[in-house]
């Protein structure tokens, strides 16, 4: 169900600024900026856990390792 809110002119210049591409509803830009307050899931609390784990013991590349072995 749509519905419709008031904002200040303030606000929607704000909100303006913020769409990523011209065409990009208020929602969209609405939902972006709650995104980031958002809690993150376990599933992907694990695999932050997991890669800081591969990180610390060196399970890594460089960008270098990675153009070269792709012949970028």
């Amino acid at each position: 169900m749509a519905t419709t809110i008031q904002v200040s002119e303030k606000l929607l210049t704000t909100l303006k600024q913020r769409k990523l591409y011209e065409k990009e509803s208020y929602e969209e830009v609405l939902w972006n900026l709650m995104e980031d307050t958002m809690e993150l899931n376990e599933e992907t609390k694990r695999d932050i856990a997991q890669a800081r784990t591969e990180i610390k013991v060196g399970k890594v590349h460089t960008h270098q390792q990675v153009k070269k072995k792709l012949r970028l």
